[in-house]
């Protein structure tokens, strides 16, 4: 899967409560999830972010509750993915089970710029600026991950498991 977009880029140990205050809990909407995302982090984030673009972030993105609110709220928000430095891990689990591709990878943390474009094959984990030339590898998911990311998330992939006799 090539995924393309325009970066918004956050700094270290960006919490559950950064990605999806706990005020908002109240709902399971995705797309009132989605309205209210990082806007703690950033206030223009939820009305700014556009379809296909990309969340760069320092270490430990996720960190705090276990709540799954989180990525639901930054995949309806539009957010095609999240590279990061390095992720909670129940932030990668609940990611996965989802559908929302992320990659652990620290040197892009570093280079890319705010609205900086990216090209990411997650197949071959390999990032690319499209904006100020560089390229970047971050591991690539196992074949069953890619799988359930292709399938939108863990439901969606046993449901087409299930379906086809798997």
């Amino acid at each position: 899967m090539i995924i393309k977009g325009r970066t918004w880029k956050f700094g270290n140990d960006v919490d559950t409560d950064l990605i999806i205050p706990a005020r908002y809990l109240n709902t399971t909407d995705p797309q009132e999830l989605a309205s209210h995302c990082m806007e703690d982090a950033d206030k223009s984030f939820a009305g700014r972010v556009q379809p296909g673009d990309i969340i760069v972030a320092g270490r430990n993105f996720g960190c705090g509750s276990s709540r799954e609110h989180a990525p639901v709220a930054i995949k309806n928000a539009g957010v095609s993915c999240v590279i990061a430095a390095s992720f909670a891990r129940i932030f990668y689990r609940n990611a996965v089970n989802i559908g929302l591709p992320i990659l652990e990878a620290g040197e892009p943390v570093e280079d890319v710029a705010p609205g900086d474009v990216l090209e990411i094959d997650l197949a071959a984990g390999e990032i690319r600026n499209l904006t100020h030339p560089g390229v970047y590898k971050a591991a690539a998911f196992p074949l069953f991950m890619q799988q359930i990311i292709n399938a939108g998330g863990l439901i969606n992939y046993v449901t087409e498991r299930m379906a086809n006799g798997k």
